[in-house]
């Protein structure tokens, strides 16, 4: 059985849909309807994740961040090592270190656990979503960061969901790591160029300097000291560039990941105005 955490996030319903036919149980916190078996279950309870699992089968590992969530994905790690688990795919996030700022520490602590555990494993480490560039839109034809104008890749979610479902469905490897990029890495403002073009109206990027950055997720709702690190973060990303692209994607599924032009394409809807 393939056993999938965060089913109704953006890679959870991506894979899903992709293992159409095979054995699959689907976890979330809420009940949810995705023409699979579904199970109820919450990190922040791991027993109710380590009792839905059994010898043998395979566990896609996802989470969004909450506070300890490290902690708690660790101790599923853990039951799912006493269980006898065939392989954990977990996704992680490029970079990943314990320490490292913002979710990339807690992500390295739960890489490092997985490494330890002694269960077969493939660590998914992306760069940054495409989907993220939905809410950054929301405000209207424009979107603000403090990225500069160094080059940042993104990755579709479905190609994430790609390579789990390859992994996840063909004989357990050898336990690894897998830098997953898309296959461009843009300045921000060729990003909006793009926007213009697929989505047919005018879109700006407007660079700011980090504390006004700052200050505008602040106002967002953003927690410091999480704003001031992301705008950070923006602007490290973009001097030190986030820009190398990998094949690995290909390799694994035996297609190219999408482009942004694809992604946007797709998601028209999503990017509409609002009203």
């Amino acid at each position: 059985m393939i056993v999938i955490t965060g089913a109704t996030g953006s890679i959870g319903r991506a894979l899903v849909a992709r293992l159409h036919g095979q054995d699959v149980l689907a976890v979330s916190r809420k009940p949810a309807d995705m023409g699979v078996r579904h199970a109820v279950g919450d990190f922040t309870s791991p027993e109710t994740i380590g009792g839905l699992l059994s010898p043998g089968d395979r566990l896609f590992l996802n989470s969004s961040p909450f506070p300890g969530w490290a902690g708690r994905l660790n101790e599923v790690i853990d039951r799912a090592a006493k269980a006898g688990v065939a392989q954990i795919v977990s996704v992680s996030v490029r970079d990943a270190a314990p320490g490292a700022s913002l979710s990339a520490g807690p992500h390295g602590e739960i890489d490092e656990h997985l490494r330890a555990s002694g269960v077969p494993h493939a660590i998914l480490q992306p760069t940054g979503f495409m989907q993220n560039l939905i809410g950054d839109l929301r405000g209207g034809d424009r979107f603000h960061g403090a990225w500069g104008g160094g080059g940042m890749n993104y990755i579709d979610a479905r190609d994430i969901a790609a390579v789990a479902a390859a992994l996840l469905t063909r004989p357990v490897g050898a336990s690894e790591s897998y830098l997953l990029t898309g296959p461009e890495s843009p300045t921000h403002e060729e990003i909006a160029a793009t926007m213009t073009s697929v989505l047919g109206r005018p879109i700006a990027y407007v660079d700011l300097p980090v504390p006004e950055m700052a200050a505008r997720l602040a106002g967002q709702g953003v927690p410091e000291p999480f704003a001031t690190e992301l705008a950070t973060a923006h602007a490290t990303l973009g001097e030190t560039g986030w820009a190398e692209i990998t094949t690995t994607v290909e390799e694994v599924t035996g297609r190219p990941p999408h482009t942004l032009a694809d992604f946007l394409a797709d998601h028209a809807a999503a990017f509409a105005p609002a009203g």
